[in-house]
């Protein structure tokens, strides 16, 4: 859509304001959630994903590795992908961890569809509306690991 010339200017500036701040608030805001949601898991109780979660890892692990085992090694390893996402340190090390968690993270769509589908696959319960969401933080990820190698967004006139 062409914007009325009069606006064109305040466009551009804002266009390319979100260009160049987009990608580090991308990155802070991934930071947080990741923080904010591993240290829950920290305590139990807290987390509305701890359940699902260590179930999860104790199904994929053949129950090798219990939910009381699980969680605090996930809790740590959630907050490590936090860490290294607010200070900006190791990305690449930090995004592998980030996409190998979220492979565990969508894994109770299919193992445990009767928990997280009303109907499968169209009317998600709200754990797998919680699980669904993930898809917009790998989008947001993947947008972060784009500029690892210097990469930037632009905004073009």
């Amino acid at each position: 859509m062409l914007l009325p010339r009069p606006l064109r200017p305040l466009d551009a500036q804002i266009t390319t304001w979100m260009a160049k701040h987009g990608v580090t608030f991308a990155r802070l805001a991934l930071g947080a959630v990741f923080l904010w949601f591993g240290a829950l898991k920290f305590f139990p109780g807290l987390s509305p994903a701890e359940a699902l979660a260590g179930r999860t890892i104790e199904r994929i692990t053949f129950g090798t590795i219990t939910p009381d085992v699980a969680l605090p090694v996930l809790a740590t390893w959630e907050c490590l992908i936090g860490i290294g996402l607010l200070t900006g340190v190791a990305l690449r090390a930090t995004l592998l961890l980030l996409f190998t968690q979220m492979l565990g993270t969508l894994l109770p769509l299919a193992l445990f569809p009767a928990e997280t589908f009303v109907i499968f696959p169209f009317v998600p319960t709200l754990e797998g509306q919680y699980i669904i969401k993930n898809v917009v933080l790998i989008s947001a990820a993947i947008i972060v690991g784009a500029t690892v190698r210097g990469g930037r967004l632009v905004a073009q006139a």
